[in-house]
C-alpha cells in the first residue's frame, strides 16, 4: 500500500493544492480538511487504522499518536507543511515548499548507535552552605547527596546528607562516571556537642560520582559547561535557577541512552606520523575537550562528546564522520527537497538550515505572529548545525538550490562555521550567510529580498564529503580549472623546492594520504593532488623546509594523475652498471667520505660508495678486512673426545 498524505488547512488559515502535492511527492491526498484534529478526527481514526499515513501537522502530534494508540492503529509519521510553509505573507504559491517538504518526510532516517550509562544517583553539591544545604536536603530524598561546601559549617548538617570541607582542583568525566580531586579536604567527625568537628585537612583526596551540582557560581568546571551531560550549573542568587537545577539533578538517576554521535576510523587520521605535528582541526574546533592526540591519531571519548558536528565538517581525510545520522542522509534530503520542490514547479529554492530547538521556535513564531518563511524558502531541520560543512553547503547548491543560510543558535558553535563559511564561498563563487537575528521578525526581514535563479544544472551528491565536494564544485564552477582556496583548506597542492629537495624521500614514508610517492626505478617525487589533504606533514618533516602548501581546488582530470615534482639522473653502479639513488646524492657522499673517513680511506673502500647494494656486500666479502668472515669452525665433537675427557679428570 503506497503512503497517504493527510492535510488540513487548520481552519481555513492556509491554502493547500493536494493535486499538485500528489503529482510531485507521489503520496496519496485524499482530501483537504479543515479541523481534522477535533471535529473531523473520525476521518483521522480511519486513515490511521489503514495505516501507511503521513500526517501534515506537528503541532497537535501528540493527538494523533494517542489515536493511534487508542484504536490499536501503527503510530503514524509527521511532517509541518504549516508552520513552515503554508503560513506565510508571501502571495506565491507555496505548493512546491509543501510538496518538497511531504518528500522529505519520506526518508527514513536510521536510529543513532547508542550506549547506556548507569547514573546510581551519587550526587556532588559544591557551594556555599546557605544554598548548598536546603538543595542536598530536597534531594536527599531520591540520590546520595555529598556536599562539598566552601564556607565552613556551624550548624549541625541533615542527617542524609554527607558534608566534607575542601576545594575542588579537578574534575573529569561525565555523567555516570565523574572523578572528582579535591584539596585541603575535610570530613566530618559524627558526634560530640557544640559546632561539628572534621578531620585534619588533606590534600590530593580522589572521589567518584555520578553528577556535579555546581552552585558556587564561579567559573565552570568545564569547557562548554551546558553540553556536559551530568553537570548542571546555576547562579546560587537566583531561586529560580537553583530549583531548576536541583529538580533537573533528580531526575538524573537509572539508565541512559547515550547517542554515539560520531564515527572515528583511526586509519585515516592525518594527526601525525614519526611524532611530527600534522593536522588537529578536530581537536581545535571540538568545544568539550572530547577529543584529544593519542600518538598517531585522535581519539574521541563518546562520554564526553556532545554531538555538535564540528569535528566532522573539518576533517580533510573523513576520519570522523557524523553518525546520528549519517552524513549521506543529509545529502539525501537536501536533493530530495530540491528535487521535489522543481517538480512541483518551482525554480529557485532558497535553503534554511537551523536547528531543532531555537531555529524550530523561531520558525514557528514567525509564522504564527509574523510574516513567515518566503514561499521560495525551504527550512531544513539538522541535528548538528555546526556539521553543515562545505560539503553539505556545496551539495545543496549543486542540487539547485539558489542559495543556504544558516540559523544560528545562542550556543552554536561558531569555530567550524567560520571556517568552513568562507571555504564554500570561495568554492561556491557566491556568499552563505550566518544568520543570527534578535527575534522572529528580523529572520523575515532578513529572507525577504530574493535570490537569482540557478544556473547550473542540478547533480545528485554520492558519495563521501570529499567526493561530493569535487561533484559539486564542478557543477557550480564549468569549465573552470583551478578554483583558489583559503588558508587551511583540505584541498591544495604540493611546492617543492627543487634546488633545497635532495630526494630523501622522508615526506613519502610519512604522507597519511598517499598523495605523495615514489618511483622504485628511478629517483622521482611523484604527488596526486586530489588524495592531498593538505596537513602540512610534509612540509613540517622535510629535513630541507623544500616543501610549501598550495591551498587550492584543481577541478581537472589531472588531479587525479601522479606527476612529477622533482626529479633526478640516477647514478649507475662503477661494477655492474645498475641504476640506484641519485647522482648528485652519491656524488656528495663521495666528495665528503672518500679519503676523509676512516671507514673509507682507502680507494677501494671508497669505491663501495658507488657501487649498488649487491656489489657493495660482494666487494665487502672479498676485501682483506670483510666484515662478514668469522674464525675457523669448531671441530666436531666425538664420542671419544667426551670418553678421553672423562678418563683425565
Amino acid at each position: 500500500m503506497s503512503n497517504r498524505l493527510l492535510l488540513c488547512t487548520c481552519l481555513d488559515s492556509q491554502s493547500i493544492d493536494p493535486d499538485r502535492i500528489e503529482k510531485a511527492t507521489g503520496l496519496a491526498c485524499q482530501g483537504v480538511h479543515t479541523a481534522l484534529c477535533t471535529r473531523e478526527i473520525a476521518a483521522a481514526a480511519d486513515a490511521l487504522s489503514a495505516g501507511d499515513v503521513i500526517v501534515a501537522c506537528q503541532q497537535e502530534r501528540a493527538r494523533f499518536e494517542e489515536l493511534a494508540a487508542e484504536i490499536g492503529a501503527p503510530i503514524p509519521s509527521f511532517v509541518d507543511i504549516r508552520d513552515r510553509a503554508g503560513w506565510t505573507d508571501d502571495t506565491a504559491s507555496t505548493a512546491p515548499k509543501m510538496a518538497a517538504l511531504a518528500a522529505e518526510a519520506l526518508i527514513a532516517i536510521p536510529d543513532p548507535r547508542v550506549v547506556d550509562i548507569v547514573s546510581e544517583g551519587l550526587c556532588l553539591i559544591i557551594g556555599t552552605a546557605e544554598t548548598v544545604l536546603p538543595a542536598a536536603e530536597t534531594l536527599a530524598q531520591t540520590l546520595s547527596v555529598t556536599a562539598l561546601l566552601t564556607d565552613g559549617l556551624d550548624t549541625d548538617p541533615p542527617a542524609e546528607v554527607d558534608v566534607i570541607l575542601g576545594t575542588l582542583k579537578r574534575a573529569s568525566g561525565a555523567l555516570g562516571a565523574f572523578e572528582v580531586r579535591i584539596d585541603a579536604l575535610q570530613q566530618r567527625i559524627p558526634g560530640g556537642r557544640g559546632a561539628p568537628t572534621f578531620t585534619e585537612p588533606k590534600n590530593g583526596g580522589v572521589s567518584v560520582c555520578d553528577l556535579i551540582l555546581d552552585l558556587t557560581g564561579g567559573t565552570p568546571l568545564f569547557p562548554a559547561d551546558a553540553k556536559r551531560e551530568g553537570y548542571l550549573r546555576a547562579d546560587p542568587g537566583s531561586q529560580p535557577a537553583v530549583a531548576k537545577a536541583v529538580f533537573e539533578a533528580g531526575q538524573m538517576i537509572g539508565t541512559f541512552e547515550k547517542p554515539l554521535y560520531v564515527r572515528l576510523e583511526e586509519s585515516l587520521c592525518a594527526h601525525s606520523r614519526a611524532e611530527k605535528p600534522a593536522c588537529s582541526n578536530c581537536i581545535g574546533v571540538c568545544p568539550t575537550g572530547a577529543i584529544t592526540s593519542a600518538g598517531e591519531h585522535v581519539a574521541i571519548d563518546p562520554m564526553i562528546c556532545a554531538g555538535c558536528g564540528g569535528c566532522s565538517a573539518v576533517c580533510p581525510s573523513g576520519a570522523i564522520t557524523y553518525d546520528a545520522p549519517p552524513v549521506d542522509t543529509i545529502f539525501r534530503r537536501v536533493q530530495t527537497l530540491a528535487s521535489t520542490f522543481r517538480k512541483a514547479g518551482g525554480t529557485a529554492p532558497r535553503l534554511l538550515v537551523h536547528d531543532a530547538s531555537h531555529g524550530r521556535e523561531m520558525i514557528a513564531l514567525a509564522a504564527r505572529y509574523g510574516a513567515g518563511l518566503p514561499a521560495d524558502v525551504i527550512p531544513l531541520e539538522v541535528e548538528a548545525l555546526s556539521g553543515f560543512g562545505h560539503a553539505e553547503i556545496l551539495a545543496a547548491l549543486a542540487s539547485g538550490f539558489a542559495s543556504v543560510d544558516l540559523l544560528l543558535s545562542p550556543r552554536t558553535e561558531r569555530d567550524a562555521l567560520d571556517r568552513q563559511i568562507p571555504l564554500a564561498e570561495a568554492i561556491a563563487g557566491q556568499p552563505v550567510r550566518l544568520l543570527d537575528p534578535a527575534d522572529p521578525d528580523a529572520l523575515t526581514d532578513l529572507l525577504k529580498d530574493a535570490q537569482p535563479p540557478v544556473t547550473a544544472d542540478p547533480v545528485l551528491p554520492m558519495g563521501s564529503r570529499r567526493q561530493v565536494a569535487r561533484m559539486a564544485a564542478k557543477a557550480l564552477n564549468p569549465g573552470a580549472e583551478i578554483l583558489p582556496l583559503p588558508e587551511g583548506a583540505p584541498y591544495g597542492a604540493v611546492l617543492v623546492d627543487t634546488d633545497a629537495c635532495t630526494l630523501c624521500l622522508s615526506c613519502v614514508s610519512l604522507c597519511p594520504s598517499g598523495a605523495l610517492g615514489d618511483n622504485p626505478d628511478l629517483p622521482q617525487l611523484r604527488f596526486q593532488e586530489d588524495a592531498c589533504l593538505q596537513c602540512g606533514l610534509c612540509a613540517n618533516i622535510c629535513p630541507e623546509t623544500a616543501i610549501t602548501l598550495e591551498p587550492r581546488f584543481n577541478l581537472t582530470d589531472e588531479a587525479f594523475d601522479q606527476k612529477v615534482l622533482y626529479e633526478e639522473e640516477p647514478f649507475a653502479c662503477i661494477e655492474c652498471g645498475t641504476l640506484f639513488g641519485s647522482k648528485s646524492t652519491v656524488e656528495r657522499i663521495t666528495e665528503k667520505l672518500a679519503g676523509k673517513h676512516s671507514m673509507f680511506s682507502n680507494p677501494e673502500a671508497a669505491r663501495m660508495i658507488q657501487m649498488c647494494d649487491k656489489c657493495r656486500i660482494n666487494a665487502q666479502y672479498h676485501s682483506d678486512n670483510n666484515p662478514f668472515a668469522a674464525g675457523d669452525r669448531p671441530k666436531v665433537r666425538t664420542t671419544e673426545d667426551y670418553l678421553s675427557k672423562r678418563k683425565d679428570h
